[in-house]
């Protein structure tokens, strides 16, 4: 069974689900397919602000990050600077590559910003980083800059949202939608064949929004 892992490396959270993310899938015996895409393209679909564009919720954000780091004992570090512009490294991840090269990309990457304070905006800091885990730095950088590797980002971006993903990290498994780090216990769950909610349970939750969008209207 394959876990689809939507991500952009400027959230915190698809780092901190994916320190745990590959041992789940180990323990149910599932692959990982990470995909980047690009947070800000789902921001502009369905017209919201970012968490780090408001201002009480970036505090509380901070704070809560710290907590669930230091539970589950992973290091993690302010980045060097945040929001910032991830494009060059998404667009450098949709390189021509296997999963498992993909997956420890998307390892290496996470953890430089996360932890080890690498500058995304740099582009010699990132090939540099790269070259020490054991990549062609450099060739992914210079990828990250061809129209091929813009076109992959947006086709990506674009296939996520017709999946109903709505945000990052969001993990899919036969389509159903798992959002977050605090979503890894349900998926957990799903992946041991708990939590699945059926069709009927949903369709009073339907209903009432029906009527509730009706009335508003």
């Amino acid at each position: 069974m394959d876990i689809t892992f939507y991500f952009d490396y400027i959230s915190h959270n698809a780092y901190l689900a994916w320190c745990r993310l590959p041992e789940i899938a180990e323990k149910h015996g599932c692959s990982v397919n990470p995909i980047p895409v690009l947070f800000a393209g789902f921001l502009k679909k369905y017209g919201q602000l970012g968490p780090a564009e408001i201002e009480p919720k970036v505090e509380w954000m901070n704070r809560n990050n710290l907590r669930k780091a230091a539970l589950m004992k992973v290091p993690f570090n302010a980045p060097v600077v945040h929001p910032f512009n991830p494009l060059m490294l998404l667009r450098a991840s949709h390189a021509d590559m296997t999963s498992k090269e993909r997956a420890k990309l998307t390892g290496t990457l996470l953890r430089g910003i996360w932890v080890d304070r690498l500058d995304p905006r740099d582009s010699q800091a990132c090939s540099d980083y790269l070259q020490r885990a054991g990549f062609d730095g450099q060739a992914l950088i210079d990828y990250a800059a061809t129209s091929a590797a813009k076109q992959r980002v947006r086709e990506a971006t674009d296939a996520a949202i017709t999946r109903d993903v709505f945000g990052v990290p969001a993990m899919l498994v036969d389509d159903e939608v798992f959002w977050g780090y605090d979503d890894l216990p349900f998926l957990d769950g799903f992946l041991r064949g708990t939590g699945h909610i059926s069709s009927a349970e949903l369709e009073p939750w339907r209903t009432c929004r029906k009527e509730g969008v009706q009335r508003t209207n």
